[in-house]
């Protein structure tokens, strides 16, 4: 019947999604967590472990007398999924486990050269070949997730828009997907909201319901999660709280054309410039290099961080007082930065947050550091094998010397 048959594939799902996030659960955890009674659970992990997305194992050293309860794992060597993260900067490529797990990585500088998807799309390509060439025999490669440092229309990846390397109307994900090869689609998804998610998953979100996630790169960009679920607006272009206008009178001119946006107002070159830093230095070593040199006194570098922590507090409360979130975590180059201007930041939210939003919520740091948009890239890629386990899986292909 067809309604038994979605209910056990939401169930296979479930069950798996649970393996995946949480690691080794003896069979009765997941039948507390599921719901489900233990022959039941017993036949979706007889199902899963056929389909060699799981294995089971005893136990070791619960110092329980009786009889333990298996402890089913993920299978972590044996199915995996490609992620990609282009930054403005640089760009990653890895090989995750199902489980969450960096298998391999690799990493390369991008300079900022404009419009440059050929060149982009043959390095990441070309990363993907050599991830999946070199995985061991009997391996499955299950999807493939990208994070892109701009707006990307939802179901195709293109990126609509990324304004600080000029990308307009870009086919990302169907040109990667092509030079892979690889007969699989490449889901693509905006940095920030893929960071958000990655935190609630696996970092300092866990377990959230309500959180905002700001992530510097060049620029600034915002994921936000309520009741559980992203954020993404009518057309998929939702949170960007980077363009929230905090200073339009005297603010610095953004690169969307508008002037005193959030990330004109806290982004790397307004740090940089405020610190009397040349033009000639930008990226992340270059704003840590300012963080380090007011750890050690520098005025100019305590001067930057008082002014840009002031307006990154200004959004940030703006932000608090319209969503009323668990948790604020700050990633990407806007962790050195909170880091550096806590102070200001908490002084911002004190004195503009409503006393009843302000009463619960926490200020946190990326718990996945540099690599939040990487893993959230992987979850994406995940995502359709954790909706339907069985169908969804390939088989092992020549490539992967099964």
């Amino acid at each position: 019947m067809p309604e038994l048959e979605d209910i056990r594939r939401r169930n296979l799902g479930n069950l798996l999604r649970h393996v995946h996030l949480d690691g080794a659960l003896s069979r009765t955890e997941l039948a507390e967590r599921t719901g489900l009674n233990r022959s039941t659970i017993m036949g979706l992990i007889a199902e899963l472990t056929a389909a060699g997305l799981v294995r089971e194992e005893l136990p070791v050293g619960t110092g329980r007398a009786g009889r333990p309860s298996l402890v089913v794992r993920p299978e972590t060597g044996r199915v995996y999924v490609l992620a990609f993260d282009v930054a403005v900067d640089r760009l990653l490529a890895a090989r995750v486990g199902l489980g969450g797990t960096v298998l391999e990585r690799l990493e390369a500088v991008r300079p900022r050269a404009g419009a440059d998807l050929d060149t982009v799309v043959g390095a990441l390509a070309g990363f993907g070949k050599r991830l999946h060439a070199t995985a061991p025999p009997g391996t499955v490669c299950a999807g493939i997730g990208a994070s892109y440092c701009g707006m990307i229309r939802p179901g195709d990846g293109m990126v609509r828009y990324g304004p600080d390397m000029g990308w307009v109307d870009q086919a990302f994900g169907a040109e990667l997907g092509r030079r892979l090869g690889l007969g699989l689609p490449v889901a693509v998804g905006n940095e920030a909201h893929l960071g958000a998610r990655a935190e609630q998953l696996r970092g300092a979100g866990m377990g959230a319901q309500n959180l905002v996630y700001l992530h510097g790169d060049a620029g600034v960009g915002g994921g936000i999660i309520v009741r559980g679920e992203l954020l993404d607006g009518e057309a998929g272009y939702g949170c960007e709280v980077g363009h929230m206008v905090v200073n339009p009178y005297d603010g610095r001119p953004c690169m969307c054309g508008s002037r005193g946006c959030l990330e004109a107002e806290v982004g790397e070159r307004a740090l940089l410039d405020a610190a009397g830093r040349p033009p000639s230095q930008s990226g992340w070593s270059a704003v840590r290099a300012v963080v380090d040199a007011a750890d050690r006194g520098e005025e100019a570098a305590q001067h930057a961080l008082a002014v840009v922590g002031d307006w990154l507090g200004i959004g940030v409360a703006n932000i608090i007082n319209l969503f009323n979130p668990g948790v604020v975590i700050f990633g990407g180059m806007l962790r050195e930065v909170y880091l550096g201007s806590a102070d200001h930041v908490r002084r911002r939210i004190a004195d503009h947050v409503l006393a009843v939003s302000r009463e619960r919520v926490r200020l946190r740091i990326s718990g996945l550091a540099d690599d939040a948009t990487l893993i959230g890239a992987a979850e994406l890629a995940f995502a359709e094998l954790l909706r339907n386990p069985l169908e969804t899986l390939p088989a092992p292909t020549a490539s992967t010397r099964s």
